[in-house]
């Protein structure tokens, strides 16, 4: 399961981009650099939430006819070689398509540990955690009054199509502009890190961090003990010491992604990756 310590660094890639042997080439390359998780974007035709270069990548990748069991069968490749943490980041739509209980038993199965799903609010999750009959996960700083609150849902329909993850760990996003509730309630849905975008709109663009990210963090920290990583426009090593100044773990995706799209056709992606990672972000 995911295991994230202080000063933890968290690359994203692409699945499929520019392929998936070379996807697994680099993902071994960054667990060799001692990423505590690495991030596999899963290609979806509409993905609202990141940046031009990622969309780049995943449309990019979308062209290969890639499915999900694929995709899984990356991250058993992964795994007999590498015990790095594993997460999907994808959306909700590839994910109803396959089944969420599915995946959730052939995710674990083939060694992913958690995932993250963009357009999958957390107030429904927990209404569907709350149907199936499951409780919330607890720690000592998280809030007895939080239960999703709504009321609303006697006119819900009962049949849903959201199901709760019993085995692959949820992470729901919290950004500097979310209310105090909407916190606590991503705290409650939240089983395995919560990912605190350090700017509103999409990924990719670099981020200045004023106070209402570490401020965000402090908030955050009043309602759980599990993991907070930061990512959307986290690019060089200062953005990463500085996130690590107040959160546990600094996530980087669209420069990593960028520059596998600008060398993709040198050769020896992955030894490129790594380099580039060590010398950029991993050393002063």
């Amino acid at each position: 399961m995911l295991n994230i310590p202080r000063k933890s660094f968290i690359p994203f890639v692409t699945a499929g981009h520019p392929d998936l042997e070379t996807t697994r080439n680099v993902i071994l390359a960054l667990a060799e650099l001692g990423s505590a998780v690495i991030e596999i974007g899963i290609p979806f035709s509409d993905p609202i939430a990141d940046g031009p270069v990622i969309q780049r990548s995943s449309f990019a990748a979308l062209k290969h006819g890639y499915k999900m069991p694929d995709y899984l069968q990356l991250v058993k490749d992964i795994r007999a070689k590498s015990d790095v943490g594993l997460i999907f980041m994808t959306y909700l739509n590839p994910v109803l398509q396959y089944g969420m209980s599915q995946l959730d038993h052939d995710g674990r199965q083939a060694g992913l540990d958690g995932i993250l799903i963009s357009d999958l609010t957390p107030e429904e999750y927990l209404l569907s955690r709350e149907a199936s009959g499951g409780h919330p996960s607890t720690n000592d700083h998280s809030p007895s009054t939080v239960n999703c609150q709504l009321s609303i849902e006697s006119s819900r329909p009962t049949t849903r199509l959201v199901e709760p993850f019993e085995q692959l760990q949820t992470i729901f996003l919290v950004a500097p502009t979310s209310s105090e509730q909407r916190i606590q309630t991503v705290c409650e849905a939240t089983t395995g890190f919560v990912y605190l975008i350090a700017r509103t709109g999409v990924t990719g663009k670099h981020t200045e961090f004023d106070q209402t990210v570490p401020e965000t963090a402090r908030c955050i920290r009043r309602y759980t003990d599990r993991p907070i990583c930061v990512g959307f426009g986290v690019r060089s090593r200062a953005d990463i010491e500085r996130v690590w100044s107040f959160a546990d773990g600094a996530i980087v995706g669209s420069a990593i992604v960028d520059f596998m799209e600008k060398h993709q056709a040198e050769g020896d992606l992955a030894k490129r990756v790594s380099d580039y990672v060590r010398a950029e972000m991993l050393h002063s």
